[in-house]
């Protein structure tokens, strides 16, 4: 995307030279072969998709529901409502879904590139105005693996109000394997938007799986957290990047952040604090007011 030299990528080496040129606009194919996370994908496009010279067409293989990473339902709802505070957004087609082990999946993401980043204040949460979300069966699981999954996020998220959580089975053409999961999502009258989400595996009881998934929202919820885990490392480079001041209250830190920041501290040179703030960490950062000058009026 950004017509770099690049060196150093074989198995054995000890260091990587990477020199970008210009961000260019255009479309763009990534196909992982696996199951591997087309959510991860779009994370490291995107920021540089926002900075290219015109629109970004993003044509990304793999799966779309995967562990170990977001899922795209997820960034769909969740981490995006956080990047339109930025004053960035994408649009999202999901052509078909893909699951471990076959992956397969297809989205379509396009991208108009902006000028310059806004700084963000993610510091006053508000009260719960919505709690939703999808649970979903495919292939030849039974929906009622879809209502089990539903029944235990709302058990766990009883003591902060009713729920509407969408219960169906997949369309055969959209999602041929099996697979069953569940995204929530909780929106703050502050416009914040808290999100978790679980996916089935062989032999876990199928409430255990939604149970888990309310658990992790009601655990951010009751931290007074303005971003929930997932969404608390991925705003880390755009922080960076804006122009201004911003500050984001969060739970714990975690690693992934810690991480994120470590990076971006490094090749973007900027500072961020973390303040501990009662049972929340207040992460600030002035951005470097990164301002697209590749962009085509």
């Amino acid at each position: 995307m950004c017509q770099a030299k690049l060196q150093g990528t074989s198995i054995g080496s000890t260091e990587v030279e990477f020199i970008p040129g210009k961000l260019r606009g255009g479309h763009y194919v990534a196909d992982t072969k696996t199951a591997g996370s087309i959510s991860l994908l779009l994370q490291v496009a995107l920021p540089c998709a926002l900075f290219a010279d015109a629109p970004v067409r993003l044509q990304l293989t793999g799966g779309t529901n995967a562990d170990m990473a977001p899922q795209i339902d997820y960034m769909a709802v969740v981490f995006r409502a956080a990047l339109r505070r930025f004053g960035a957004d994408f649009h999202i087609e999901i052509l078909r879904r893909g699951y471990f082990p076959k992956g397969g999946g297809q989205v379509l993401i396009e991208v108009n590139p902006i000028r310059s980043l806004n700084c963000v204040n993610l510091t006053e949460r508000g009260d719960v105005q919505e709690i939703s979300g999808t649970s979903f069966v495919a292939g030849t699981l039974p929906i009622k693996l879809a209502h089990l999954m539903a029944d235990g996020a709302l058990r766990e998220l009883s003591s902060k109000g009713s729920g509407n959580i969408h219960r169906y089975k997949e369309d055969h053409q959209l999602a041929p394997d099996n697979c069953n999961g569940i995204i929530l999502s909780c929106t703050l009258s502050s416009g914040c938007v808290l999100g978790s989400d679980a996916l089935g595996k062989r032999g876990v009881d199928a409430t255990d799986v939604g149970r888990r998934a309310g658990e992790e929202l009601r655990r951010t919820l009751d931290s007074g957290a303005c971003v929930d885990p997932h969404t608390q490392d991925q705003v880390i480079v755009y922080m960076a990047l804006a122009q201004g001041r911003s500050a984001v209250r969060a739970g714990d830190v975690t690693l992934h952040t810690t991480t994120a920041i470590h990076v971006a501290e490094t090749i973007a040179n900027v500072k961020f604090n973390i303040t501990p703030d009662g049972e929340q960490n207040l992460i600030e950062c002035i951005g470097l007011g990164f301002i697209n000058r590749n962009l085509i009026e």
